[in-house]
C-alpha cells in the first residue's frame, strides 16, 4: 500500500472513529437525562457500574469468538487506572451536586490545560503558539456557550480538583496503556471493564444514596424506564470503546478539545428534543468561536512542529512516538 493510500486509510479511520464517539457520547446523554429527569432514576454511579458490567460482558463474548487476543497488563497498572477512573466518575457525580452549573462548567474546561500540563510533564510535549491559541479559542467559545451563574464553596472545590485531576488522569493512561502495552481498544476494556463494574456496582448504590437519599432498589421500575436503562447500558459499550480507540488514536488533549464539539452538540439537540432553554445570541456566539477554534486546532496541531514528544535523538522520538501510536491503531484498525 502507498504511503498516500495509507495516509488517506488513516484520515478516514481517524473520522470513523470521531463520529463514533460523538454519536455514542451524545446519544447517551439524551437517554440519560430522559431517564433521570422524566423516569427519576437518578442514581448516576450505579448505573455507571452496570454501563461497565454491559462492556464486561461483550468484551467476553468477543474473546469466545476469538475477536479479542490475549494480552497483559500488570496488577500494579490496572489497580491505578481504575483508581484514577473510579474517582473520576464519583468526582464528577458529586461536583456537580455540591457546584453551580456555571461552576461545574469551568472545572471541566479546565482539563485541556490540566491534560496539556500532564502530556508536557510526563510525555515532553511541545506545543506550538498557533496550537496554544486555537485551545484558548476554544475554551473561549465553549466557557460562553455554557459557562451561567457561578458560585462555589469549599467542599464543591475540592470535589472539582479530584474530578477534573482524576479524569485527566484516566484519560492520560488510556493512551499511556495503549502505547506501552501495546493494546488495542478492545484489549484495553477487557482489562479494565470487569475492574471498574465491580468496584462501581458496590460502591455505586452507598454513594448514590448518600447524594440522593434514595435507594437504588427501592426505586419503582417500570417497563418504559427499565427499557431506557437497556438502551443506556447499550450505548455505553460504544462510548466507552470509542473513547479508548480516539484517545488511543489522538492523545488526551486532543481528545478533550475536539469532544467539545458534544457540548456544543448536546446543547443543539436539547433545544430540539427538550426545548427548555432557548439557543439564544449569547449560545449562539459562543458556538461559532469554539468551532472556529477546533477547526484552528486541528489545522495548527497537524503541521510540523504543532505538537511533537521532545527527546534527547529528534530521530529516535519520532520513531518511537510512530511505532507506539501505530500498535494500538493496527490492532483497533482490524477489530
Amino acid at each position: 500500500m502507498s504511503s498516500a493510500n495509507k495516509v488517506d486509510r488513516k484520515a478516514a479511520v481517524d473520522a470513523a472513529s470521531w463520529m463514533f464517539n460523538v454519536v455514542t457520547s451524545v446519544g447517551i446523554i439524551l437517554v440519560n437525562k430522559a431517564l433521570m429527569a422524566t423516569y427519576g432514576f437518578s442514581f448516576a454511579t450505579t448505573l455507571t457500574g452496570l454501563h461497565f458490567a454491559t462492556t464486561t460482558l461483550l468484551t467476553i463474548i468477543l474473546r469466545w469468538l476469538g475477536y479479542i487476543q490475549a494480552s497483559h497488563l500488570p496488577l500494579s497498572e490496572l489497580l491505578k487506572f481504575v483508581l484514577f477512573a473510579n474517582f473520576s466518575i464519583v468526582g464528577m457525580n458529586v461536583s456537580l451536586m455540591w457546584n453551580s452549573v456555571g461552576f461545574y462548567q469551568i472545572a471541566k474546561l479546565s482539563m485541556i490545560p490540566v491534560s496539556c500540563f500532564l502530556e508536557v510533564v510526563l510525555d515532553k510535549v511541545r506545543y506550538s503558539r498557533d496550537t496554544k491559541l486555537s485551545i484558548v479559542v476554544v475554551l473561549l467559545g465553549v466557557a460562553v456557550c455554557t459557562v451561567t451563574d457561578v458560585s462555589v464553596n469549599t467542599k464543591g472545590f475540592i470535589a472539582a480538583v479530584v474530578a477534573v485531576w482524576s479524569t485527566s488522569l484516566q484519560q492520560y493512561y488510556v493512551h499511556f496503556l495503549q502505547r506501552r502495552y501495546s493494546l488495542g481498544s478492545f484489549n484495553l476494556l477487557g482489562h479494565t471493564a470487569p475492574a471498574q463494574a465491580v468496584s462501581l456496582l458496590l460502591v455505586g448504590p452507598l454513594l448514590d444514596y448518600w447524594l440522593t437519599d434514595k435507594r437504588v432498589d427501592a426505586y419503582a421500575y417500570s417497563f418504559t424506564s427499565v427499557l431506557f436503562i437497556i438502551l443506556s447500558c447499550s450505548i455505553a459499550v460504544g462510548t466507552n470503546l470509542s473513547q479508548f480507540i480516539c484517545i488511543g488514536r489522538f492523545t488526551a488533549v486532543s481528545f478533550q478539545v475536539l469532544g467539545h464539539m458534544k457540548t456544543i452538540l448536546v446543547l443543539i439537540l436539547g433545544f430540539i428534543f427538550f426545548g427548555k432553554e432557548g439557543l439564544n445570541l449569547q449560545v449562539i456566539v459562543g458556538m461559532i468561536i469554539a468551532v472556529a477554534g477546533m477547526m484552528w486546532y486541528g489545522n495548527a496541531s497537524s503541521k510540523p512542529g504543532g505538537k511533537e514528544r521532545r527527546s534527547l535523538s529528534m530521530n529516535g522520538n519520532k520513531a518511537q512516538k510512530h511505532d507506539g501510536l501505530s500498535k494500538s491503531t493496527e490492532v483497533d484498525d482490524k477489530v
